[in-house]
């Protein structure tokens, strides 16, 4: 978690105080949009970051796990990587909102309030999570759906902030500041999920001791 929030504050120095790394990023939004797929793709891509595409797939996530964490423990609570997933996701405009408002960064189209963007941050724990919810239950014969899941979560959050940029929605270092943001969020949900499966598969002691 320390090192992605060390690289936020860093960009959120740049971004602020208008340094070298906030001028190379303007460069690199220009002759990315020059470089720009065919305007409807680059609108998809982004819009895989809007709430209305990233929600449903991690609500989907969420419900797969929690009916398959009934089954194991038959408790009607969430499990504790549902509850740790679910507040990741609330957490998110709770952290870009005020971040938004104290940055006050012009976009690249005009106006403010562009650093972070919250679409790439939906994006990154949106998808970011619901793989980690999935994975626990990939049956031992779909190997390849233990590094597939992840890859493919990060390949549409890679989606989503080119086409952020592309389109001009975003500067290059909005995005990279939202994923610096994520990361530690699914690192949270991430390490619950670990302790949570650990906590399962202990048997109680059959002598009764501690």
């Amino acid at each position: 978690m320390v090192l992605p929030l060390f690289l936020f504050a860093a960009v959120t120095w740049q971004v602020t105080a208008g340094g070298p790394l906030a001028e190379g990023d303007e460069r690199l939004a220009r002759e990315m949009r020059e470089d720009a797929p065919p305007t409807a793709l680059a609108e998809f891509l982004a819009d895989l970051g809007n709430t209305e595409a990233a929600l449903p797939v991690l609500a989907a996530a969420l419900t797969y796990a929690w009916v398959r964490g009934r089954r194991r423990s038959r408790s009607r609570r969430p499990p504790p990587a549902v509850a740790a997933a679910a507040a990741a996701m609330a957490a998110v405009p709770l952290l870009v909102a005020p971040l938004k408002a104290l940055t006050d960064r012009p976009g690249p189209l005009g106006g403010t309030g562009y650093f972070p963007s919250g679409h790439a941050a939906t994006a990154v724990v949106a998808y970011g999570a619901a793989a980690l919810l999935v994975l626990p239950h990939v049956r031992a014969r779909l190997r390849w759906a233990r590094w597939a899941l992840p890859a493919a979560a990060a390949l549409v959050c890679a989606a989503v902030g080119a086409g952020l940029v592309w389109r001009g929605y975003h500067w290059p270092l909005d995005v990279l500041g939202s994923w610096c943001l994520g990361v530690p969020l699914l690192a949270a949900v991430l390490a619950v999920s670990r302790v949570s499966r650990g906590s399962g598969r202990r048997r109680p002691d059959p002598s009764g001791g501690s």
